[in-house]
């Protein structure tokens, strides 16, 4: 299964009828499935269709849809508002007594407001019916084109993923090969340190300081640490192979990462392990930012 990016944009159209709709999706990063739907009045009956739509092609992601319905190819209706019609002429004929006046012509009452309304022609059940049934088709290619984007976007995710990886591996092999964390070095250093300590008094116990210095060295090798790196990294590299919704997966994988760096940094008592530690700190960032994309 491929991996899938949380980003992607999609349109689709579709002519039912007198109904002419587009539909258009966008997505964005987000931590689970929210969709913001946005439908015309009276297209309520098709939500729940789309919504369980959109929960069968995506799990993460913060997704926006909107929906435009233009109704057309149809003649207006005339109406003749009766009761205001009828009110005009009862004045009439009531100020008829009263105003020299010739009688009203029908054109010059239609002319008054109120007289006339035009409006659409009324809506026939089964052409509205029609018309949603094809509008969730429709929607059904939209979200198809939209997956297709995103596994696209997805597969540019995963070559920079596996480069990040193999900067991570890279390192904590320098790291490895250092010649600051033999045990060797780490001895010397040690020993220079209680030497100096014994110089400046003589009330230190030798005994005590070789057993305090023993611990420190302990505390010292990074051996744990890059082990748990190389084990992250495989694990990581198998999930990008794997595909799918990993992104919460990965997530994880990256704060574990992150907490293997800092520890290195903190356990360092080398320069050149400590610098390469901070680049271990910025690719794993790198590593983590990009991870806030995948599905």
């Amino acid at each position: 299964m491929a991996l899938s990016s949380m980003t992607g944009f999609a349109r689709s159209h579709g002519v039912s009828g007198p109904y002419a709709w587009a539909w258009e999706i966008k997505s964005v990063n987000g931590k689970g499935l929210d969709v913001r739907l946005r439908l015309p009045p009276g297209w309520d009956a098709i939500e729940v269709s789309v919504r369980a739509r959109i929960a069968e092609a995506l799990t993460r992601g913060s997704v926006q849809v909107n929906l435009t319905v233009e109704r057309s190819g149809m003649a207006p209706a005339v109406r003749v508002n009766t009761a205001v019609l009828e009110a005009i002429l009862a004045t009439v004929r009531q100020l008829a007594p009263t105003i020299d006046a010739s009688p009203p012509s029908i054109d010059g009452l239609l002319s008054l407001k109120g007289v006339i309304e035009v409006g659409d022609a009324e809506e026939r059940e089964e052409d509205r019916r029609s018309a949603e049934t094809a509008a969730v088709a429709s929607f059904s290619e939209a979200i198809g084109a939209l997956g297709e984007m995103r596994r696209h976007e997805g597969a540019a995710l995963a070559r920079v993923l596996a480069a990040r990886l193999n900067e991570i591996a890279a390192l904590a092999e320098r790291a490895e090969a250092a010649p600051g964390r033999k045990p060797e070095a780490i001895r010397a250093r040690l020993a220079e340190q209680v030497a100096v300590l014994l110089a400046q008094s003589e009330r230190f116990d030798p005994d005590r300081l070789h057993q305090e210095a023993i611990m420190m060295a302990t505390k010292a090798d990074v051996r744990e640490e890059l082990d748990r790196l190389a084990a992250h990294v495989a694990q990581a590299r198998h999930l990008i192979e794997q595909g799918g919704p990993i992104g919460r997966r990965l997530d994880f994988l990256s704060q574990e990462f992150n907490r293997e760096s800092n520890t290195l940094c903190a356990k360092s008592n080398d320069v050149e392990l400590t610098n390469i530690g901070l680049e271990l700190k910025a690719a794993v960032e790198q590593f983590r930012e990009q991870v806030q994309n995948v599905e």
